[in-house]
């Protein structure tokens, strides 16, 4: 009779069907109670009357006769019933569920089944699990508020759809109504179970308050240690009760107190109950339903026995346990957990050294991670339901990061060497086993022929197991062996087997070691997953953010944060397939779990880092050259016997003065610094990747990703820049500090595996670009802003003067304090290192915003060429005649077109100087580069086509090379022209622009910053950048409208040497005072052409005249030297 009741086969189908009808059914409570996710129309004002109704008339509700306030139903009623199916038949599924589970239980009884889970562990605990899962359902369906209104709109809607109700309607409404108070009704269905499930219960008294031992206790035993007796260290750790070693105590107190709630009959006359009972009322304050649904077990229970007579003694009892975990319970779990942080850490270095220790020592493992979830699960429930004590403090732990990380990395070293275990199992089942059941067997005085078969069977398969399956890479399945074992238990555990259990315990205890050494070769994953798995922080998101805060907080804890992303890898084990729509949403909520604590733990050491990294730039911008003035001037006193420094000025220390100590237990700044590196990036150093769900997540990457923002803000943030106050950075001192950051951020690669010079090289070409990866300001946006704003504005008003000589830009005086002092920013050392800095990238960026202002100030240019078009030409005509010449100048303003002329001369130079600072870094950087370059630039003649020509002056052009012709000029030139002017016409005012800019040239002898300095080599105006300006406009003009470029600059020679030299007969002081330095034009226009000669120049202008012009320059400022 027991083979074809399949018992063993139905309440396995009915434990995984009822698990995932309880996360339905909790699923569905979930997405009720939510009013974002809840069906619309049932906060829809349109339904109220309707809903109300429904709920008022459950179930007996007449559609037909009320179709006034059902009207609203009856216009949605597809939308209805396509909105309510799911959840209508998850109810039918509960229903049906139930009525299965009846059956079972009743037929469980029928054959008076023996229970007792240290012999039929399997039958036991399935038989246990049933029980709290079909409870569990009741429960979770008893807190849907809305199932009534749920179930009876969809049957209103059907009813309206398809004339009838719903076939499953009425038994489904009456369920509902009976489960109104579900533990009443509970009690009354398990009135005839009550001596199976007690027995059942009952079999917990040798395991249970073993289990519940306090610390000490463990302590004293030196429980799980392997340290405490080295010569029995590879004796195998086995026991008659293996299952229940690593049995979940949560799940043991939910057996016993539900259990014993439905079936409290024996908590008055059988002593034994009631203290089993009283053990576990003391474990806590709430137990688990499912997730994060708890059962206040004290209050509930204590609600329930006072509507019962003869319950008051337990009411007490009730009263005095809840008192009792107010007062002990926190201390006694904290203890615990105390001593499983070290025994934990024990194990992994142990195993982790020793591995071949896994195989006799698996049990202790398993034993570990169970013991660790159980207290770990303990903590979470209760962190938010915490009881009114004097000591809160019991229910939060600091050290939870530790114990969590012990748990991970003791299942990934059981991941690691699962072969170990393999083989040593293995070897075990086949040599010790298999030998032991069958003895165990012939010694059976009776033995049916269908349990003759499956013992047969599983000593022929046991003994069939050798190491050469393994070494040839077979894989193992036992789990249809486990199965067979579990029917087995069902058969001989009814009433009147000819093989019974209850007779012959020594076979069910011997079957559970083989079950447990079998598990060990095919199901390791799933011990793990039994054993260790901590999904349930997926449903407390405040309690899982709170403890890794309060690790976080704390720096002795701070190494073993990275437990938490790891623990997010749990989370898809509490998912089942009869509800796959909460799936995503659960994957959504572990991977973003998962990236914000990595991106936390990432910029705790980001923050510890980057500090670091500044107190190092601190130190070396202490040897900058600027601070020795300090030193030299002391030195200097001191040799001139000057007075000492008077009290209260602070001594000024040497840099490295802060390596010296006189203390070793002295801890500094940066030794707290370096200790909390050193911390973090342990953590990282651990844990290689995390997996979550089908993502690999790889921890180092969120480091690399935060460093490189937070790199990027502080290398901006050292540029300093004030656009209120033109203050900046020199970029020499950015240049050092930068270097002085990268020598610093080596130093991580010393604790991790990181590429640091791949992320420098990624922050340093993003700060070449004008905008970095998460779109802010970078120092090439920086530097070329105050160049443009701060230095070439200044330069282009006159109070800043360009320097040929020191190849630099340098202050005018003037009586208004000037914010910054132009040579310390570019001079030869400060374009080189502003070079470095933004890099071929950013000069580009630089030179494109220079051609911008270029080009702003032609079409200014040519809008005076076009109003003074009239008078130009004639000029252009008749530029030998004077006394024309003398009359159409009259006509011309001059002052304009020469200013802007310098502006664009002033940008030009500075653009030089950073072309030429470009040159030498590169040069310096790459000269394998830098030579093809110029040897291909030495191909290029003027017979060159002028594509190609340009193509190769683009890239010299980029590496810093000077050109004949600027292509960057050229190409803004182009971008002027427009689809309304003619080429002719643009033509025709490029060659009047250089007219007027020749006759304009003696309008400069009568400014008085035209006089030529010898000391700075150039003119206090900057007229001398005219010379650049002219050559560089003329080449790219020309260019862009294919002339030749010296036939033009010939007569612009011609034209301006005609008007020079009838300055020369102007006999007036105040208009010629500076003449002999405007001479000297024509000779810089000459000597830096590329295009003309001092032949050319001869030809048109006596030589004689700017050999007495520089005389006579140089009379007026002669140079001291000594």
């Amino acid at each position: 009779m027991a083979y074809q009741q399949k018992i063993a086969e139905k309440l396995t189908i009915l434990n995984d069907r009822g698990r995932g009808v309880l996360i339905r059914t909790n699923y569905i409570k979930k997405i009720c109670s939510d009013p974002k996710q809840k069906p619309a129309f049932l906060t829809d004002k349109s339904m109220e009357s309707a809903m109300k109704y429904i709920n008022k008339k459950f179930p007996n509700v007449d559609y037909r006769g009320n179709s006034q306030q059902l009207s609203a139903v009856h216009k949605e009623k597809s939308e209805v019933l396509k909105a309510l199916t799911n959840f209508y038949h998850s109810f039918v599924d509960i229903m049906e569920f139930r009525d299965h589970v009846y059956e079972l239980l009743n037929t469980i009884d029928a054959c008076q089944c023996f229970f007792d889970i240290t012999v039929n562990y399997d039958f036991t605990k399935n038989y246990l699990d049933l029980i709290i899962t079909y409870v569990s359902v009741i429960l979770m369906l008893s807190r849907i508020d809305d199932r009534k209104v749920l179930v009876g709109m969809y049957n209103c809607a059907h009813e309206m759809s398809n004339g009838s109700s719903d076939s499953a309607y009425p038994r489904l409404g009456q369920m509902l109504l009976e489960y109104e108070n579900p533990w009443k009704k509970m009690t009354e269905e398990f009135g005839p179970h009550t001596k199976a499930v007690t027995e059942a219960l009952l079999s917990l008294q040798q395991i249970y308050p073993r289990r519940n031992l306090p610390a000490e206790q463990w302590r004293n035993a030196q429980m799980l240690s392997l340290l405490s007796s080295a010569p029995t260290m590879l004796n195998p750790a086995t026991c008659d009760t293996m299952l229940c070693e690593y049995l979940s105590m949560e799940t043991m107190e939910r057996w016993i107190i539900i259990g014993f709630l439905l079936c409290h009959g024996s908590l008055n006359t059988h002593q034994p109950s009631q203290d089993l009972w009283k053990s576990a009322l003391r474990s806590g304050l709430c137990i688990t339903i499912i997730r994060d649904e708890l059962l206040f077990f004290h209050k509930t229970t204590e609600d329930f026995f006072d509507t019962m007579k003869g319950y008051s003694k337990r009411i007490a009892d009730i009263k005095e346990s809840r008192e009792y975990v107010a007062i002990n319970s926190g201390p006694f779990h904290r203890e615990r957990r105390q001593y499983l942080r070290n025994i934990l850490k024990e194990l992994t270095m142990l195993l982790t050294d020793e591995p071949g220790l896994l195989g006799p020592k698996a049990l202790y493992v398993f034993m570990a991670l169970s013991f660790s979830r159980d207290e770990v699960c303990w903590l979470i429930r209760h962190s938010e339901n915490i009881p009114k004590t004097k000591n809160p403090e019991d229910y939060v732990d600091l050290n939870i990061a530790e114990l969590l990380f012990y748990v991970e990395k003791l299942r990934i070293v059981v991941r690691k060497f699962k072969s170990v275990l393999l083989r040593y199992h293995l070897l075990y089942l086949a040599q010790f086993d298999a030998l032991a059941l069958n003895d165990t067997m012939q010694n059976l005085p009776v033995c049916p022929e269908e349990e003759s078969i499956l013992m047969s069977y599983f000593v022929s398969s046991l003994s069939s197991l050798s190491v050469k399956q393994v070494e040839s890479g077979e894989q193992f399945d036992l789990q249809g062996m486990r199965l067979d074992w579990f029917r087995l238990q069902a058969y001989t555990s009814v009433a009147k087997a000819p093989l019974s259990l209850r007779d012959y315990p020594a076979l069910g205890r011997l079957m559970n070691m083989i079950a447990f050494h079998t598990m060990m070769i095919d199901n390791v994953e799933g011990l793990l997953e039994e054993t260790s798995d901590l999904s349930i922080f997926c449903f407390y998101p405040r309690v899982f953010e709170k403890m890794f805060h309060q690790c976080n907080d704390d720096i002795q804890e701070q190494k073993y944060l990275i437990s938490f992303p790891q623990v997010c890898s749990h989370f898809h084990t509490s998912t089942h397939s009869m509800c796959p729509e909460e799936a995503p949403m659960l994957e959504k909520r572990s991977l973003t779990y998962c990236a914000s604590f990595l991106d936390e733990i990432s910029k705790q050491a980001c923050d510890v880092l980057l500090e670091l990294c500044a107190e190092q730039r601190n130190l070396s911008d202490q040897l900058l050259p600027k601070h020795s003035a300090h030193t030299i001037n002391r030195v200097r006193n001191k040799t001139q016997k000057k007075q000492a420094a008077k009290k209260g000025e602070t001594p000024s220390h040497k840099p490295g003065a802060e390596s010296q100590r006189k203390d070793r237990f002295i801890v500094t700044n940066m030794d707290k610094l370096h200790l909390a590196l050193t911390e973090l990036c342990w953590s990282f150093h651990n844990c290689s990747h995390i997996l979550v769900w089908d993502h690999v997540i790889i921890p180092v990457e969120h480091l690399l990703s935060q460093l490189e923002v937070r790199l990027n803000r502080s290398i901006v943030n050292m540029v300093n820049y004030n656009q209120a106050t033109l203050e900046i950075t020199r970029p020499s001192e950015l240049l050092v500090s930068i270097r002085a950051y990268v020598e610093s951020l080596h130093m991580i690669s010393r604790y991790i595996n990181v590429d640091v010079t791949r992320l420098v090289k990624s922050v340093l070409l993003q700060q070449t670009q004008p905008l970095d990866s998460m779109g802010d300001q970078t120092i090439t946006t920086l530097f070329t802003n105050w160049y443009l704003e701060g230095l070439l504005r200044q330069a282009s008003s006159g109070m800043i003067t360009h320097s040929p000589t020191m190849q630099t830009f340098i202050n005018q005086p003037t009586e208004q304090q000037q914010s910054f002092r132009a040579q310390e920013y570019t001079d030869i050392s400060e374009m080189q290192a502003l070079a470095e800095l933004i890099g071929p990238y950013g000069v580009l960026f630089l030179r494109e915003n220079l051609m911008w202002h270029i080009t702003s100030q032609i079409a200014e240019l040519k809008k005076l060429v076009i109003e003074n078009m009239d008078a130009l030409v004639q000029i252009r005509s008749n530029f030998d005649k004077s006394d024309q010449m003398a009359v159409l100048l009259k006509k011309l303003p001059a002052d304009n077109i020469l200013k802007r002329m310098v502006i664009i001369g002033v940008i030009l130079s500075f653009r030089n100087m950073t072309q030429e600072a470009m040159r030498d870094v590169m040069h310096r950087h790459c000269p394998f580069i830098m030579g093809p370059i110029e040897c291909l630039q030495d191909l290029i003649t003027p017979d060159t086509d002028i594509k190609v020509t340009l193509s190769v002056f683009e890239l010299t052009s980029a590496a810093g090379i000077p050109c004949e012709i600027d292509p960057a000029l050229v190409n803004a030139l182009r971008g002027m022209r427009t689809e309304m002017s003619s080429a002719d016409e643009e033509y025709k005012l490029a060659c009047l622009l250089f007219v007027y800019i020749a006759v304009s040239l003696p309008n400069l002898a009568m400014d008085q910053g035209s006089l030529y300095s010898r000391e700075h080599g150039g003119h206090a105006n900057n007229i001398h950048c005219l010379s650049t300006a002219i050559n560089q406009l003329a080449a790219a003009l020309f260019t862009v409208h294919n002339k030749n470029i010296e036939e033009h600059l010939k007569e612009f020679l011609l034209i301006a040497s005609s008007a020079l030299l009838q300055l020369g007969q102007n006999m007036e002081r105040l208009e010629t005072r500076n003449r002999d330095s405007v001479y000297l034009m024509l000779h810089l226009i000459v000597e830096e052409s590329p295009f003309l000669t001092q032949d050319m120049l001869e030809s048109c202008f006596p030589y004689v005249l700017l050999r007495n012009a520089y005389r006579d320059v140089y009379k007026i400022a002669p140079i001291t030297l000594g």
